[in-house]
């Protein structure tokens, strides 16, 4: 796995490079993209990663590329925290566009059930995603799981610009494209992993009360 957040792009193509020459030995490497980093998004630390899963297929080792939708352990970061605390939930992202969602919970499940079937997996690339909702219906999900009012507000893609033009492309991309992860086929071909809703994973959550 690997990250250009508080670094930037290139130094995460050396790092994760570097990772992969030093695990040139073992049976078996299961590398985290990020969904759809294959397919020319244009976005900063998806077209990084791509790049890693590139060199990683080079490698000469048995190699599994997960490819995880959003994270729902995002909502549990201090900056959506600090919205929760005021009631309000706000991504640029317009009502009705469905958001594939994934908690890091269920991407080590499956790194871990790969890894228990090396041949089975052996030169694949998935994306995986465990729930798709709309904003506001991931705002019921939080109504419902902290008791508490949460209003959903669509944030101008300019507000996430000026803070990470990086994650304005993301959002933007998730906007106009979309990251279309077959939920239901994941569940129904790998229930082992036991793929949790946001619902429930919101509700076993420990939430602020202000």
């Amino acid at each position: 796995m690997s990250t250009p957040f508080g670094s930037d792009p290139e130094t995460e193509v050396r790092r994760g490079v570097d990772l992969l020459e030093a695990a040139r030995g073992v049976g078996h490497i299961v590398f985290t993209s990020a969904a759809h980093a294959d397919r020319g998004t244009g976005v900063p630390h998806f077209e990084s990663k791509y790049r890693i899963e590139q060199h990683l297929r080079g490698l000469g080792v048995p190699w599994t590329v997960l490819g995880p939708a959003v994270s729902m352990d995002d909502h549990t970061v201090e900056r959506s925290l600090r919205g929760l605390r005021e009631g309000r939930f706000v991504l640029p992202v317009p009502v009705d566009r469905l958001l594939t969602l994934i908690p890091a919970r269920d991407i080590g499940a499956f790194a871990a059930h790969v890894l228990t079937r090396p041949q089975e997996f052996a030169g694949r690339r998935i994306d995986i995603a465990s729930d798709e909702l709309t904003c506001p219906e991931i705002a019921e999900a939080l109504i419902r799981a902290r008791g508490r009012p949460v209003v959903f507000g669509r944030l101008p893609i300019s507000r996430v610009e000026a803070f990470s033009a990086d994650l304005a492309a993301m959002f933007r991309y998730f906007t106009e494209v979309g990251l279309d992860v077959d939920v239901a086929a994941l569940r129904r071909d790998f229930p082992e992993v036991g793929w949790q809703r946001f619902g429930t994973w919101a509700a076993e959550r420990t939430w602020p009360v202000g």
